[in-house]
């Protein structure tokens, strides 16, 4: 039976081919004219449907379980909202500069995102962490990033006021939070399904991810916007995630030895504390972002996506060792707990 990093390295290989095969196949056939209207109304049906079942999978044990650790939630919660938009607003000039304005924007766009759910639960298991924490932690930073994502994109990206009118709310309304509250409240009829189901909930999840980036892509191809990003824009966006990733880790790390946190709960402060949600950011540009601009303001995320499970994997990987010959003991949060299933997409 394969490891936890063992699923990851699969999942992660399966899904960045089909996410660049989504990419090529936008470049070669381009949906145009009324082939592009059907597909952007698929597309809004398709992240209806994701958020539905975001909802349905969130069981409200895992919202409010682990509640007494509230400082170590906050802390969380306030890296995720708070201390990465900053440190993406002080980054902005160098982006800016070295990007373009329109990846700038996409990189202020990631670090407005919710944690990722899946990876850090599983990397706080890999780890040793408290792995009950980071299953509320990720479930809470994922409903509250259905409100909060779109106000913080709003201040920090600078949307046009058209974009943020009340046609834009009443859209982002019906496909992101209504479909969410559904789900949650069908999920007393659905949990035995989606229990037994869960290997096909995660590939539709990963479907539906890949089919909207293949839409945004499109649309910035027929828009001509690809012409205007230079190649030579890649390697330092690149090197932009990283840095901003290195920061939040070091930061999170920081925090957790400063307030007294136990070493289970740092490793849950690090996990959720540093991730972005391709999941949730994709579906969203979707509707915060002119069609043409969406693909580009993903393009950063895409990059975040790929580097942060590289990254996190090994360091994942060396902390739970590092426990393991320290305390020679299981993971905490109980035996399986985020060992299910790999950390997906998130």
């Amino acid at each position: 039976m394969l490891s936890i990093p063992g699923r990851l390295w699969r999942v992660l290989d399966g899904f960045t081919l089909a996410l660049l095969g989504a990419v090529a196949l936008s470049f070669l056939l381009p949906p145009r004219g009324a082939a592009a209207g059907a597909a952007s109304a698929l597309s809004g049906l398709v992240v209806a449907a994701l958020f539905f079942l975001h909802g349905a999978k969130l069981s409200r044990e895992a919202l409010l379980g682990g509640l007494t650790a509230f400082r170590v939630h906050l802390v969380i919660l306030a890296a995720t909202f708070a201390l990465f938009p900053l440190l993406a607003l002080a980054l902005k000039p160098l982006a800016v500069t070295a990007l373009g304005p329109e990846l700038a924007a996409g990189i202020l766009f990631l670090a407005a995102l919710p944690s990722t759910v899946q990876s850090s639960i599983a990397f706080t298991s890999i780890a040793r962490g408290n792995v009950a924490l980071a299953v509320c932690a990720a479930s809470a930073s994922s409903v509250l990033g259905v409100l909060l994502t779109p106000a913080i994109t709003a201040l920090v990206v600078r949307i046009p006021a058209a974009a943020v009118g009340p046609g834009a709310i009443w859209d982002l309304f019906l496909q992101l939070v209504l479909p969410f509250m559904a789900g949650q409240a069908a999920r007393p009829r659905l949990k035995g399904f989606l229990a037994r189901r869960g290997g096909l909930i995660g590939f539709t999840d990963r479907l539906s991810v890949v089919f909207i980036v293949y839409v945004s892509f499109s649309h910035a191809t027929v828009a001509g916007l690809w012409r205007a990003l230079s190649p030579a824009a890649l390697p330092p966006l690149a090197g932009l995630c990283l840095l901003l990733l290195a920061l939040a880790l070091l930061l999170t790390a920081l925090a957790g030895r400063l307030l007294g946190f136990s070493p289970a709960d740092r490793a849950a402060l690090l996990f959720c504390g540093s991730k972005k949600s391709l999941m949730a950011g994709v579906p969203m540009a979707g509707v915060l972002f002119p069609p043409a601009a969406a693909g580009v303001v993903i393009l950063p995320l895409m990059f975040f996506h790929q580097i942060q499970l590289i990254v996190c994997a090994q360091i994942a990987r060396s902390i739970g060792r590092r426990r393991g010959r320290g305390e020679g003991e299981a993971p905490e949060g109980g035996e399986g707990t985020g060992g299910g299933a790999g950390p997906g997409p998130g």
